[in-house]
């Protein structure tokens, strides 16, 4: 489908809620790549990250709940008071396997919402750009966003009714696309794409602007300030 009529399709459907899901790695765990230039803000850096893709996330008008996969203490107890709703990672199985935990937990509260995946690593994200993509991923039974690089995802959707079966992991862009999932990429969307996993990353989506938690830690950092 081209970018015209995807955006066609999309403005004549109805706008579906969604319940998006957000992993949350252990703090100590995350964003390692950034372990050079962060030193020690590293883990505070990647609260911040997801701190402010949360955020926007909530703020978009097409978003009905935003679901946090984690299981450090530190970050559920930030997201909750953002407005998000936490549970735990029980299947401890790797991240497709919590991601459907957490679609499972978004279908129990809204039956007639879209489930999606989203990355925690979105701070630039902007709420109407989200909404734009969702609107689109709403005419097709399962969608995906591939990252700036064109080889990851940073959303995957699903209608309801639809099985959710995310494949994020290495060439995720693929896996999605060999499953049959719409790849939707929309002029104006920049901020759904840039995922942030190295200094390169960060100096991208500090250009694009990030939410102020973001920037406040980067400041911190001399190689990327």
């Amino acid at each position: 489908m081209s970018t015209t009529a995807r955006d066609r399709a999309a403005r004549n459907a109805p706008r579906l809620p969604w319940s998006l899901v957000v992993p949350v790695k252990v703090l100590a765990r995350a964003k390692t790549r950034m372990s050079a230039a962060a030193g020690p803000h590293r883990e505070a850096l990647a609260l911040a990250v997801a701190a402010d893709t949360v955020a926007a996330a909530l703020r978009c008008d097409r978003v009905r709940d935003v679901i946090v996969v984690t299981d450090d203490p530190l970050p559920a107890a930030e997201l909750a008071a953002l407005g998000a709703r936490v549970v735990p990672d029980v299947p401890d199985a790797g991240l497709n396997p919590a991601l459907v935990h957490g679609a499972d937990r978004g279908r129990e509260l809204a039956p007639d919402a879209g489930v999606g995946a989203l990355s925690a690593d979105l701070p630039a994200l902007r709420p109407d750009e989200l909404a734009r993509v969702l609107d689109a991923a709403a005419a097709a039974p399962e969608a995906f966003v591939p990252d700036a690089a064109g080889v990851g995802t940073t959303l995957y959707t699903a209608r309801p009714g639809v099985p959710f079966a995310p494949a994020f992991g290495g060439g995720s862009r693929a896996a999605h696309r060999a499953r049959g999932a719409v790849e939707i990429v929309l002029p104006g969307t920049d901020s759904v794409r840039r995922d942030v996993d190295t200094p390169d990353d960060l100096r991208a989506a500090l250009a694009l602007g990030t939410g102020p938690r973001t920037a406040e830690i980067a400041a911190l950092l001399p190689s990327v300030a």
